[in-house]
């Protein structure tokens, strides 16, 4: 993967500032952005998916979880927070799919082979 470029990485910067003081709403446009600029921005989406939970747009937040764990299919909190998005949204099932996923990962295990 790429490293994001200056202008991804100041948005995405100004973004978690929002955040840091409690401006979620605010720093959702940014992260959109983010990703916008960069469709492989593992950090924005994951971030955004965050910012899309806490604001109340569960469906968007699953959507960008999606992408996160698309993106990074070994990452434990990306599917640790896939799994917290569809507990929000009352899908157990598929919380519990991705509950499974982040638990095989915690345990030093694979999702996908790379």
């Amino acid at each position: 993967m790429s490293e994001p470029s200056a202008a991804v990485e100041s948005l995405f910067d100004e973004a978690n500032g929002h955040l840091a003081v409690g401006e979620i709403e605010e720093s959702v446009p940014l992260y959109r952005k983010c990703v916008e600029l960069d469709p492989q921005f593992f950090d924005g989406w994951h971030a955004l998916g965050m910012a899309l939970l806490k604001t109340g747009h569960k469906s968007e937040a699953i959507g960008a979880g999606m992408m996160a764990t698309t993106l990074r299919p070994n990452d434990l909190l990306a599917w640790t927070a896939l799994s917290q998005m569809y507990v929000s949204d009352g899908k157990i099932a598929e919380a519990e799919d991705a509950k499974g996923k982040a638990r095989i990962l915690s345990l030093g295990g694979k999702v996908v082979r790379e």
